[in-house]
Parts: structure tokens; C-alpha cells; sequence
């Protein structure tokens, strides 16, 4: 199963929850590559990518609510 697929199956607490998930995330690994311990720099750009796509469908989610 895609990640959308498994963002689209939670309710809008679960999305913003995660959303505050990746954003801590993301912030470890930028921490890890300024203090030149992050090895797989890519982990950057897929983590930036999983918290646009959260916030894309939490605010789906939200415009479908309202």
C-alpha cells in the first residue's frame, strides 16, 4: 500500500498527528546533517516530501468537512 493510501485511511487528528511526526523527524535529520552525521542525506528529501503529502490531504480532508 502507497503512503497516500495509508494518510487517506486516518481521520484529521491522525493527520495532524503525523504531520507533527515528520516535522520532529525532519528536524532530527537536519540537525544529523549539520553536525555531519547524516550518511543518507536522501532521507531529507523523502521526509520533506511525506509531510507535503500529510498536509495535502489533511487539508482535503478539512475542505471536505467544512
Amino acid at each position: 500500500m502507497s503512503k497516500a493510501t495509508e494518510l487517506r485511511a486516518k481521520d484529521i487528528a491522525g493527520l495532524e498527528k503525523e504531520v507533527t511526526d515528520l516535522l520532529k523527524a525532519h528536524f532530527g535529520l537536519r540537525m544529523q546533517k549539520a553536525t555531519q552525521q547524516l550518511g543518507n542525506t536522501s532521507q531529507l528529501r523523502q521526509t520533506r516530501r511525506d509531510i507535503a503529502r500529510a498536509k495535502t490531504i489533511l487539508a482535503e480532508k478539512k475542505k471536505g468537512a467544512a
